[in-house]
């Protein structure tokens, strides 16, 4: 059927954010996750401590991340949010699901950088059942990573260092891209001056322990979000929920 002005639909669909957290060891990531409205968690590294949350077996393949997500699309449930914790654990596995498709022992024995290119493949095949979830089942979506420090080449000023989602580039840029918010996680730092004798002077960094949410982008830090959120937060589900939703503008009111 021809595709006409009639077809034109202006009102936009609401439907539950995506949302990366990624950010130093630690800090509270899985915890943040804990807190968001019944979640269900799939697991690729044991990293969850004391926390108590209901979670899948811990995947040791690709192929079983799969399927809990299959599950969570085909099964009736109540969870509202599914957190998969963690991404730089869930990436060896699809590095080991493109080895065994292709037959090599190593992603590298694919040469020039095709092994990576073929993982996006996967990653797509994982993000599409997450897009999925969300649409269908209107849950929300956290995906965990830890940080790692990472050259930036900028076409502006002289290269520097920041954080970035400990994945390959080419894998990190993907899940930025599906993501609503890329929220980066990490403590509070004050930069103080300390003598140390002979009229020489040092900087001393100091935490007061306060965990922060960073949501815009900064020389520091990779970071975005399409809701138009204050450029820190508190590390709380609540307070980002409100956000999120407009909430926190009645509640000010």
């Amino acid at each position: 059927m021809a595709i006409s002005l009639a077809s034109l639909n202006r009102q936009q669909a609401v439907l539950p954010p995506r949302i990366l957290v990624y950010g130093v060891a630690g800090v509270g990531k899985s915890t943040l996750g804990a807190c968001a409205p019944n979640p269900v968690f799939i697991l690729t590294e044991d990293g969850l401590g004391l926390l108590q949350v209901t979670s899948f077996p811990l995947a040791r393949t690709f192929g079983e991340v799969l399927e809990a997500l299959d599950s969570l699309l085909a099964e009736n449930h109540d969870f509202e949010t599914v957190v998969l914790d963690s991404l730089d654990w869930l990436e060896p596995l699809i590095w080991s699901e493109v080895c065994r498709l292709n037959r090599v022992n190593s992603i590298e024995d694919m040469g020039y950088g095709k092994g990576y290119v073929a993982a996006l493949d996967l990653w797509r095949s994982y993000l599409d059942r997450l897009n999925r979830l969300r649409s269908e089942k209107n849950m929300v979506v956290v995906q965990i990573a830890h940080a790692t420090i990472r050259r930036f080449d900028s076409p502006e000023h002289d290269p520097f260092d920041r954080y970035d989602v400990k994945l390959h580039q080419k894998a990190a840029a993907l899940v930025q891209e599906h993501s609503d918010c890329v929220l980066f996680a990490n403590y509070r730092v004050a930069v103080t001056k300390a003598e140390v004798g002979f009229g020489q002077r040092v900087n001393r960094a100091v935490g007061t322990g306060e965990r922060l949410l960073f949501t815009q982008e900064r020389p520091a830090f990779l970071a975005k979000n399409r809701y138009n959120l204050p450029g820190e937060l508190p590390m709380d589900w609540t307070t980002l929920q409100a956000h999120l939703t407009g909430d926190h503008q009645t509640q000010a009111a």
